[in-house]
C-alpha cells in the first residue's frame, strides 16, 4: 500500500533536474510533509496531483492534450481524490483522458518530474494549487485515441514541436529529460 509516508520518501529521493523543479520539488515536499490531507479535492489551498507525461517507444512523441478548461497543451493527469498512490492516478487519469490502456511506466515506475502550479479560480472553485506529480509511461503511438470531455483536443507531438505549442517550463522540461533518456542518459 503506498502511503503519504511513502510518497514523501520518493520524492525526497527524486532528483532535480534544473534549478526551476528543485524549487517546485522543495515546495511539492513541504507541501506533502505539511498537509496528512494532501490528497484531497476538499483541501482548498491545494492538492496533489497525478500526471502521465506519455511517450512513444523511440522516445520522439509524447501525447498532449489541448485541455479545455485551460486552454493549455499539457500532459494528461487529474485529482488524487483521496488515492494516495499517485502512479495509480497517473496511470488512470492517462487511461480517461486518451483511451489508452496498454501503458507502461519508465524509470521503474519512479517520478519523474514534479511541479507546482496555480489553477485559476472557476465558478465554484476557488484559486488553488496543484502539486503535480509526473510519471513517465510508454504508449504504442499507433493505438487509436480517444478525446475526454476535459479535453478539446489529443495528439501524439514531435518532442522538437512541443515548444511551438506550449511554452510552459515545466512541459519543456519534461521534453528535455525524454530527449536525454532517448540517447541514454537519465535525467
Amino acid at each position: 500500500m503506498t502511503t503519504r509516508a511513502a510518497l514523501i520518501e520518493e520524492l525526497s529521493a527524486h532528483q532535480a533536474f534544473n534549478q526551476h523543479e528543485a524549487r517546485m520539488l522543495a515546495r511539492v515536499l513541504e507541501f506533502v510533509r505539511e498537509h496528512p490531507d494532501c490528497f484531497e479535492r476538499s483541501l482548498a489551498a491545494g492538492h496533489v496531483t497525478g500526471s502521465a507525461w506519455i511517450v512513444d517507444a523511440a522516445r520522439t512523441h509524447a501525447l498532449l492534450t489541448h485541455h479545455a478548461k485551460l486552454g493549455l497543451w499539457l500532459q494528461p493527469g487529474g485529482h488524487c481524490d483521496g488515492d494516495s498512490n499517485v502512479l495509480r492516478v497517473a496511470l488512470r487519469e492517462a487511461a480517461e483522458e486518451s483511451g489508452l490502456t496498454e501503458l507502461a511506466p519508465l524509470l521503474g515506475g519512479a517520478i519523474f518530474d514534479v511541479d507546482a502550479h496555480e489553477i485559476p479560480a472557476r465558478k465554484n472553485e476557488p484559486a488553488h494549487v496543484h502539486y503535480d506529480i509526473r510519471y513517465a509511461l510508454r504508449a504504442d503511438r499507433s493505438r487509436p485515441l480517444q478525446i475526454s470531455a476535459e479535453s478539446r483536443d489529443l495528439r501524439w507531438v514531435p518532442l522538437d514541436e512541443i515548444a511551438g505549442l506550449n511554452t510552459d517550463e515545466s512541459v519543456l522540461r519534461m521534453v528535455r529529460k525524454t530527449q536525454l533518456i532517448a540517447v541514454g542518459s537519465r535525467p
